[in-house]
């Protein structure tokens, strides 16, 4: 089972590549709003920056509040999402313990799913998809 890691975010340069390359490579949008993944400033420009990312909660408490099952567990932690069930509602946003849920104005729902999608694109190797063992 593998998990995406912000491991090495003292590297982060905070360009939002990983960002993008989520919104573009997994939900098909050009936006870094629109990511499973998103980087904000800790605190200034020389404080560095942080990733949100999903913890793999096992249980996940997002999926056992979405009343249509668009968030279910992901075997190990973490969500696996289909968007085509999602009705916007929002509970799973408020039940993230990380605030890692971002939900855009119309009611679409970001969350990582592990994909590691975004891992090639940080041109500091900020981000790494390890194996762990659940």
């Amino acid at each position: 089972m593998k998990r995406l890691l912000a491991a090495h975010m003292e590297r982060c340069i905070g360009c939002h590549s990983c960002s993008l390359a989520c919104a573009r490579q997994v939900h098909r949008l050009l936006s870094w709003e629109h990511a499973g993944i998103r980087i904000a400033s800790s605190g200034g420009l020389s404080t560095g920056f942080e990733a949100t990312v999903c913890l793999a909660c096992d249980p996940p408490p997002c999926a056992a509040v979405c009343p249509t099952g668009s968030l279910s567990a992901r075997r190990g932690g973490g969500v696996i999402q289909n968007k085509s069930l999602c009705i916007g509602c929002g509970r799973c946003v408020a039940a993230c313990p990380v605030e890692a849920i971002s939900q855009d104005r119309v009611g679409n729902v970001f969350v990582c799913i592990h994909c590691g999608q975004c891992v090639p694109y940080c041109p500091h190797d900020c981000l790494e998809l390890a194996e762990v063992t659940p």
